[in-house]
């Protein structure tokens, strides 16, 4: 089959799956099939391996060819001048971009029913979230459309998604990959991180885009090493951390049972099955819920309907302007998380909340780190349920936010994590486990999730995927 035939079949698909799952905001039919047919016409034994691979990209990384909405009616159809470097580099590799994926507005959720644009469904069960804030993209990978596809994660946006959609999520060490071109929400958290249908997937992408950039002073100059070729390494020796503190109250009881199952497959394997404590890992849920509003609170700031984006109509002054814009251009959860951060970093309550939460903080940093001198990765739930009903949490932030338990402490750190399948519960839907690595250890975790997914596949598909119900 021709590249572009190949490209025209995957965006049927991608628009006829839509209609059920609302999983892209933007499909880019013009602009994927002429870069088809450039692509094919300039074809190079020398291609990297994402060469004419069709890839999703979440709609608050930007891209000049396109849209870039956050999933929000503050920006709507705002096309930005210029490529995110990670974009930049999967053009320049040959991947061909098919369309902007759906998300929690400004990735501010865990269930994405926060998109200006309508929920996400889930493929698995479409009364069910598909998790957030990057559903669209898991979406739009577990469906089957795409192997690949970026989102971003502040406190487990990827990871979660992953879970509940039975597919595999990275987020990477801070610094790994550049966020020059995504959108901020909370620049010291905010990373950009890969679905795959497959490991092998995320590291070929990872490979791809990872590594210095000018353009982002917080990228590292560390080499990047060869993600593929470690997926099949020995694991044997590997020592593996439980934090059995994590496994306790508010964890699902299927998912307790899966994740223990997937400890005991990799002592199977020959991993060492090491036990340790995360004495802090505690309080991660309360630092982070202070310290990413008070980032977004002054990220945000910019969103005022001079410069880009939505504008209210019928003010008469300028601050009418500001007001009206920022009331009508955000939605409910954004609000929430400005008043919030506003809140935590003015004056009066700066140092007992803010300045205490970064002390904190650093106390969570330091846990990682002891740890790490008594093992290679820590093995934790990604979730502490399977995908929940839609609605069911819309009215309790305080129980939505606790989607976040197990995935916010390593954004806290910088540290690396992904999430793997590990079975089904009882109404088959999937299940997570979650590997957690020392800084710029991507190889390794990508090599225990490779190991163990090809050992123990799910062997299940999704109810929607590209070749029907199934």
């Amino acid at each position: 089959m021709s590249l572009r035939l190949n490209i025209e079949k995957i965006l049927d698909n991608a628009e006829n799956l839509n209609e059920k799952l609302n999983s892209f905001l933007s499909i880019e039919r013009e602009y994927a099939l002429e870069r088809a047919d450039k692509l094919e016409k300039n074809f190079s034994d020398k291609k990297q391996t994402i060469h004419g691979v069709a890839i999703a990209v979440k709609d608050n990384i930007c891209t000049k060819f396109t849209q870039t909405s956050c999933g929000s009616r503050i920006l709507g159809n705002y096309r930005p001048q210029y490529n995110a470097t990670a974009v930049e580099k999967l053009l320049d590799a040959g991947a061909i971009i098919v369309g902007k994926t759906n998300m929690d507005e400004f990735a501010m959720g865990s269930s994405n029913e926060n998109s200006a644009f309508g929920s996400v469904k889930n493929p698995w069960d479409t009364t069910r979230v598909p998790g957030g804030s990057s559903g669209g993209s898991a979406v739009a990978v577990a469906s089957g459309v795409v192997r690949a596809a970026l989102g971003s994660e502040t406190g487990g946006s990827v990871r979660q998604p992953a879970s509940f959609c039975g597919i595999v999520g990275l987020k990477p060490t801070y610094g790994r990959i550049s966020r020059y071109g995504l959108v901020a929400f909370a620049s010291s958290l905010d990373q950009i991180g890969i679905f795959g249908q497959t490991s092998k997937d995320i590291a070929e992408v990872l490979s791809i885009i990872a590594g210095r950039d000018a353009h982002d002073a917080t990228t590292a100059d560390i080499t990047v090493p060869d993600y593929v070729g470690e997926l099949n390494k020995d694991i044997k020796n590997k020592k593996i951390g439980v934090p059995r503190a994590l496994f306790g109250e508010g964890l699902d009881e299927e998912v307790r049972n899966s994740v223990e199952q997937a400890i005991e497959n990799y002592r199977k394997l020959g991993a060492e099955i090491v036990e340790m404590e995360l004495p802090h890992s505690k309080y991660s849920l309360a630092v982070y819920y202070i310290i990413s509003p008070a980032e977004v609170s002054s990220n945000l700031a910019r969103f005022d309907g001079v410069r880009y984006g939505f504008r209210a109509e019928g003010a008469h002054t300028l601050r009418e302007m500001y007001n009206l814009t920022r009331e009508e251009g955000f939605g409910a959860e954004v609000k929430r998380r400005i008043m919030l951060g506003t809140y935590v970093l003015s004056s009066g309550y700066y140092e007992a909340y803010y300045a205490k939460a970064q002390k904190v903080r650093a106390l969570l940093k330091q846990d990682f780190m002891n740890a790490f001198e008594k093992c290679d990765a820590i093995i934790t739930p990604t979730a502490p349920t399977t995908a929940f009903k839609i609605g069911e949490k819309s009215d309790d932030p305080l129980a939505m936010y606790l989607s976040d338990v197990y995935t916010a402490s390593t954004n806290l750190a910088g540290i690396p994590g992904i999430s793997v399948p590990c079975g089904l519960s009882s109404e088959n839907l999937p299940i997570g486990l979650q590997l957690v690595g020392k800084n710029w250890s991507e190889n390794i975790l990508l090599n225990l999730a490779n190991v163990y997914e090809n050992e123990f596949p799910l062997n299940a598909k999704p109810q929607i995927t590209v070749d029907g119900k199934l």
